[in-house]
């Protein structure tokens, strides 16, 4: 029987890094099992995305009829807090703890956020969705108390994610640090596509109780999963407390101003910033898109997050097999923009032929360009910097993510509403193939910038 086990714990073994991308940097100092566990960290900030993104703003246009322009501010607000990605990470790098603890208390901090916006989340919307008229309160109070929540849980998962991925680096070895930040990014989406696809499930049919019920189930799902995360992963080093007592305080400016001095990464985070923007313009339309031009419901609106998800779970998976091969970064992102451009001519030729399941294709393959896209950029920051100085530009290339996202979320929101007001009369899906039009011009541009890169790249190897 004990040959029969250990036969069968090898077979299981072997299926991790057989198909789950980057699961072979498991070591025995960091094995599977740690690794995956750590990642629910990734899990809880998917499932915040999910239903902020994806469930919540569909319901906030289509089913409370709050102005799309209102709810992409809403969604943008957490992006305030996305330049502080690189700060965080650099203050993680650096603090200093009795316990000589260094990611633990800001992953906590992260985590108290998000529990605190998903706990006022269900009275905003409850504001939002008509309580306000029948006490004669103002409308700005729902919206308000909405943008608060909105601004808790996307400061809580921008923290969470960013120190928790620093925690993810400090387990492995230098030579394996880009592989096991694919892992978690990996876990991000296995956690998208398993929340889209419960919430889909939970809200059909749909109604304003059973939503409260979902976020409160969020709430407290979110700290259980970041404890279990967290458990015995820092081990407590008394000789790192007191170095840090006498070491001399290193200062943010002067590690940024080093890493901005790299000409190759300053035009990273421009390819970065176009294609993020690109591709994220349409996170708070897309549902409602389906829902209003195509008559789909909440739970199949939700499952387009799951497709987008699970999109780019395979574009994660084929980037980190060919960049393994000797595949270039920039390559990889390119083709990464391309096939978004592809994917959003899909989506406007869905509204023409009223057709959800061509709609439901075109995101799987947008996920797929964006999972390429994200793998390429986020190899190239790492290895456009210096080698002590990863930390730092992984919460950079963070930064500029989100920041752009939320930006072009915004931007979208307020396109769709500008067309929406004017004094002509146009079709109702002319609004949103207006901003997927703009989604094609920001990917080509930075397919553009990338082959820039890469033409650069290569003369200078050849000594021009």
């Amino acid at each position: 029987m004990s040959g029969y086990r250990r036969m069968m714990l090898g077979r299981l073994a072997r299926l991790g890094p057989r198909f789950l991308p980057f699961a072979d940097v498991a070591s025995e100092k960091a094995p599977l099992s740690r690794l995956l566990r750590l990642s629910l960290f990734q899990v809880s900030v998917g499932m915040a995305l999910v239903l902020l993104v994806g469930t919540l703003n569909r319901v906030m246009i289509v089913e409370l009829s709050v102005p799309a322009s209102v709810v992409g501010v809403m969604l943008a607000l957490p992006v305030l807090f996305a330049p502080f990605r690189a700060l965080i990470g650099f203050k993680s790098d650096n603090h200093r703890s009795a316990f000589g603890w260094r990611r633990v208390p800001y992953i906590w901090k992260g985590t108290l956020l998000q529990f605190g916006g998903f706990a006022v989340m269900p009275f905003a919307l409850l504001v939002l969705s008509g309580y306000n008229e029948a006490h004669d309160l103002p409308p700005w109070i729902g919206q308000a108390s909405a943008g608060v929540a909105f601004l808790l849980v996307g400061a809580g998962l921008h923290m969470v994610q960013t120190v928790g991925l620093a925690l993810a680096t400090d387990l492995v070895d230098e030579a394996d640090q880009p592989r096991v930040v694919g892992l978690m990014y990996v876990m991000l989406l296995v956690g998208m596509i398993v929340s889209a696809f419960v919430f889909g499930l939970l809200l059909d049919p749909y109604n304003p109780g059973r939503l409260v019920q979902v976020i409160q189930g969020a709430a407290v799902l979110t700290v259980a999963l970041n404890g279990i995360a967290l458990w015995k992963q820092e081990a407590r080093d008394p000789v790192r407390a007191h170095a840090m007592k006498t070491a001399p305080t290193p200062r943010f400016a002067d590690a940024w101003r080093s890493l901005a001095r790299v000409a190759a990464f300053r035009r990273l985070l421009v390819v970065i910033a176009l294609g993020t923007a690109g591709f994220g313009m349409a996170d708070v339309l897309l549902e409602p898109f389906g829902g209003q031009i195509l008559a789909m419901s909440v739970a199949a609106t939700t499952r387009l997050s799951m497709a987008l998800a699970f999109g780019s779970l395979l574009g994660f998976g084929y980037a980190s097999r060919t960049l393994a091969r000797g595949a270039s970064p920039l390559a990889v992102s390119g083709w990464g923009a391309l096939i978004g451009v592809g994917a959003f001519a899909l989506v406007i030729g869905s509204a023409s032929a009223l057709a959800a399941p061509l709609l439901a294709l075109a995101t799987v393959v947008a996920g797929v360009g964006a999972g390429l896209f994200s793998h390429g950029t986020l190899t190239a920051s790492m290895r456009a910097a210096p080698r002590n100085q990863i930390g730092l530009a992984l919460g950079a290339w963070g930064a500029v993510q989100t920041t752009a996202a939320g930006v072009a979320i915004a931007v979208g929101g307020m396109i769709r509403d500008v067309i929406v007001a004017a004094p002509v009369s146009v079709d109702p899906a002319t609004p949103y193939l207006a901003v997927f039009a703009v989604e094609i011009a920001l990917l080509a541009l930075a397919l553009a910038a990338t082959w820039r890169m890469m033409a650069r790249d290569v003369a200078v190897a050849r000594g021009q």
